[in-house]
């Protein structure tokens, strides 16, 4: 490699480049403050993101490959690095006072956010399955520490251990998949794939690497059959870690799915039907599994389980406006999952986690602008207009239609009807019932921009749904 192509290939990861450097940084400044000084790996940790932000903007007006084809920036990818900046800037304001509510307010937990960060900028980037596999490790042993921070409590040592233990066949199948591509076409890299395949369609060696490689990635994005570890890591890990989590690895999956399977190995593959029949068992596993939930977290794992597998409907439509469905999608799903989840950590004071449903019997009572906001996600959570979550499953069953998979849209419409049931229910806990045990949410200033931010999105994006679509289906693949 040439020194202009080393610097253009710098240029073009310069984001992660910034994260990973000022995650390096922090880490050893972590070791030289004082006690007492969280706001300062907070306000940091805020800082390196939003400089990464300000580089992925710089870099956004045009299409730069980089590292002899394993690695881009594009508008894809800058619009899904959008939605992780998003979310791990959030979580680190919900990890203000939860963390030394906890007692993890420490430098590490931060610099494992920014490094599992710098995994999702990567894969949103990889063109070439080996660069996919880098960036998908380096999120996924981020999470499993992550998962286990709460050393002293059981519950959360046994999620990490399901999560590495699970998380690792997972990764075994993935790479599986991947040699036997590389086996059948000589390439990793997406395009040398897409052209191997077109030359070679039908061959039963690329589907049963179809199924491995589908079988990977399903696992991060906790679709059916490979979902079993999200009930137990949600409920275990941190709340912040919970709420991170169900975004953005959950967004660097469907990223990557987006990148690898709707290309000619689609076509060539049949890929689509193994991914339709995914998407409706995962959704209706997802709904009917949570009606029995107690526990708020545990119902929110099903919740995601239900969410991911209606976005693959959208993968199943395929076509840019399949695509461009799928990343609002995504984006809308940050908001109104990031807010509730910010809600969870408002009520953790003291010895009160808020963690069971009937924890927040009569807040419309005790604290209405709190519940007002609850109705607020759990009604766009539930996909009911005008709030954006309408609209982010209204132009997913617009891409199936069009598409001619009229079953396929019919079906979801139905379990989504299935699913809005649950998010009702813990609205009528709210307004129908009679306050409990006071309580006291600890309402800091982080937790209230939180809200803010996320209520807004919510609302803004419900009210102008058109140009937020025109803004994915424009970072379709680059443009």
């Amino acid at each position: 490699m040439t020194a202009s192509l080393l610097f253009q290939s710098v240029l073009a990861s310069l984001p992660e480049i910034v994260v990973v450097v000022g995650a390096c940084a922090l880490l050893i400044l972590g070791q030289l403050l004082p006690k007492g000084q969280g706001h300062f790996l907070v306000w940091g940790s805020v800082a390196i993101v939003l400089t990464a932000g300000l580089a992925t903007l710089l870099l956004a007006g045009d299409v730069r490959p980089a590292y002899s084809g394993m690695f881009i920036a594009d508008r894809f990818a800058v619009f899904f690095k959008g939605v992780f900046y998003l979310a791990t800037v959030l979580t680190f304001l919900l990890s203000r006072k939860y963390a030394e509510i906890e007692g993890i307010e420490s430098s590490e937990y931060y610099v494992l956010l920014l490094f599992a960060l710098s995994g999702m900028m990567i894969m949103a980037s990889a063109t070439d399955l080996l660069s996919i596999y880098v960036g998908l490790e380096l999120m996924a042993l981020c999470t499993y520490v992550l998962t286990g921070f709460l050393r002293s409590e059981r519950r959360s040592n046994e999620a990490a251990l399901k999560y590495v233990i699970l998380g690792g066949a997972a990764t075994g199948m993935f790479l599986y998949g991947v040699s036997l591509v590389y086996g059948l076409t000589g390439t990793t890299s997406l395009d040398g794939v897409a052209i191997a395949v077109a030359n070679n369609a039908g061959d039963p060696g690329l589907l049963l690497a179809v199924v491995f490689i589908v079988a990977g990635l399903a696992f991060k994005v906790g679709a059916v059959p490979f979902h079993m570890w999200v009930p137990d890591v949600y409920e275990g890990a941190p709340t912040t870690v919970t709420a991170f989590m169900s975004v953005a690895p959950k967004a660097a999956g469907f990223a990557v799915i987006l990148r690898v399977f709707l290309n000619p190995l689609v076509a060539a593959s049949n890929a689509w039907i193994v991914i339709a029949v995914i998407a409706v068992v995962t959704m209706a596993l997802g709904s009917f599994v949570a009606l029995v939930q107690d526990n708020f977290k545990r119902l929110l794992a099903y919740s995601s389980i239900a969410h991911a597998g209606f976005a693959m409907f959208g993968v199943v439509a395929g076509g840019a406006d399949g695509i461009a469905s799928v990343m609002l999608y995504l984006l809308i799903y940050a908001f109104m999952n990031l807010g509730i989840f910010a809600t969870i950590i408002l009520m953790r004071n003291g010895d009160f986690s808020g963690e069971a449903i009937d924890d927040y019997g009569g807040l419309a009572k005790s604290h209405p602008g709190l519940a007002l906001l609850m109705l607020l996600y759990l009604f766009s959570l539930a996909g009911i207009p005008p709030t954006a979550g309408f609209f982010a499953k209204f132009y997913v069953l617009v891409a199936l239609v069009e598409r001619g998979f009229v079953a396929l849209a019919v079906v979801a419409v139905l379990l989504s009807a299935i699913a809005a049931y649950f998010y009702i229910r813990i609205v009528m806990v709210i307004y129908m019932r009679e306050p409990g045990e006071q309580t006291y949410p600890a309402l800091t200033p982080s937790v209230r921009a939180t809200l803010a931010l996320t209520a807004a999105g919510t609302v803004g994006i419900g009210l102008f749904p058109a140009w937020f679509l025109k803004l994915a289906q424009d970072s379709v693949f680059g443009g």
